[in-house]
Order: structure tokens, then C-alpha cells, then sequence
């Protein structure tokens, strides 16, 4: 697993749809779930979202907070 792709699910926001706006670190784990029913997306945001939805999936939210932007800057 890569530690820059972890740190961009605390930075790149949903682009589309319900949760638009939102980091993809915070998007609820039913939505996750559904994309890996249904298909993720290609390209990066896909990745991503395939990532979280292994990391919510694990109950491994937990380790993405250090990596917050707000927890980088203290």
C-alpha cells in the first residue's frame, strides 16, 4: 500500500453524484459498498475509491487520520 495514496483519500474530493464535494476518506461505507457491487469508476478516482472501500471494509479508517491535512500542519 502506498503512503501517497492513502494521504490523497484525505485530499481528493468526490467530483460526481450524492456525495459530491466529499473526501473520499469520508465517503460512508454503504456508498463504498456500492461501487464494488455495481463497478468503480476508471482511472484514479476508481483506484481511490477501490482503496477506501478495502480500508472501510477492514475497519482500517483509523489509520487515515494522521494523515489529515489538519494533523500534518501541528
Amino acid at each position: 500500500m502506498n503512503s501517497e495514496k492513502l494521504a490523497l483519500l484525505t485530499i481528493r474530493e468526490m467530483p460526481y453524484g450524492k456525495y459530491k464535494g466529499r473526501k473520499i476518506a469520508d465517503l460512508p461505507g454503504h456508498y463504498l459498498g456500492w461501487f464494488a457491487r455495481e463497478g468503480f469508476p476508471s482511472g484514479e478516482l476508481g483506484a481511490l475509491i477501490a482503496l477506501m472501500y478495502e480500508i472501510d471494509h477492514n475497519n482500517l479508517r483509523a489509520l487515515l487520520a494522521p494523515l489529515r491535512p489538519a494533523h500534518r500542519q501541528q
